[in-house]
């Protein structure tokens, strides 16, 4: 079933060049207000139709999904990073260390970690601007979002202690932190990939959460959050299936992330 993950492939490129591309093939910009013609059905001029402000929704689809795919994998590296960092280290050296870190670790995914994220990011101003909201929301992503891969690599790290090519590198007088950089960390490099390419569906899903509770990126700028916030009131959108173009195309983009990941495993 390679098919899936090609098609999978070529729907997550299509997407992402149309939304890197937004300036150009969006019909206006993603906080213009077309006033006269607000709540306006889809037609030749607005594909998508018009939202309560006016504002063109084929736009600010664009730019949400521009939002999301350029940000959720910047979140997903941060939290790779630490995860690499903390799990890495901790796993080679061994002793206390690793026991405090498997420890914190455990306590850290002991709890809801999305209801976490979601006490820390209404501690922080609300009327911030969009770009710094969208710096916030994806950092805050990140910071969190680290413990589960870094269980996954510190495991990795520790069969490596004793593992061939380390005791032959510590037998040629590598040792510390050269040993650490120059062997261990470049043999770790697949399962942080994994960590990385798992997690980013993870922080869309998580962006949208916080967004349809208005935690998110704030207004102007859209976000797949914002955008789904629409749905939320059924009498609203009765008669009106337009709107639910976000909403499949959302379902669909983290469809072929994890087809992406899961169609290696399948048999042809």
């Amino acid at each position: 079933m390679k098919w899936l993950r090609t098609g999978a492939i070529v729907f997550l490129l299509l997407v992402a060049a149309a939304s890197l591309s937004a300036d150009f093939v969006a019909p206006a910009h993603y906080a213009y207000q077309f006033r006269s013609e607000t709540d306006a059905p889809p037609s030749y001029r607005h594909p998508l139709g018009t939202d309560d402000l006016g504002r063109d929704r084929l736009s600010r689809v664009l730019f949400g999904t521009r939002v999301s795919l350029l940000l959720a994998p910047a979140a997903a590296w941060l939290s790779s990073l630490l995860a690499l960092l903390v799990g890495g280290i901790s796993g080679f050296l061994g002793g206390r260390l690793e026991k405090i870190v498997i420890a914190a670790t455990d306590l850290f995914l002991s709890l809801p970690w999305l209801f976490l994220l979601l006490t820390v990011r209404a501690m922080l101003p609300l009327n911030v601007s969009p770009m710094v909201s969208v710096v916030i929301t994806f950092a805050l992503l990140g910071c969190l979002g680290w413990a589960g891969a870094a269980r996954v690599i510190c495991a990795d790290a520790r069969t490596m202690r004793q593992a061939d090519f380390v005791l032959l590198a510590r037998a040629s007088g590598s040792s510390g932190l050269r040993l650490l950089w120059r062997h261990v960390l470049p043999n770790l490099r697949p399962i942080v990939l994994a960590q990385f390419w798992i997690s980013i569906p993870v922080f869309i899903l998580t962006e949208a959460n916080l967004g349809m509770l208005g935690l998110g990126v704030t207004e102007p700028l859209p976000s797949w959050g914002s955008l789904l916030r629409e749905l939320q009131s059924y009498p609203a959108i009765s008669g009106q299936p337009w709107l639910f173009i976000p909403l499949l195309l959302f379902v669909i983009v983290v469809g072929s992330f994890h087809l992406v990941l899961r169609t290696e495993e399948l048999p042809a």
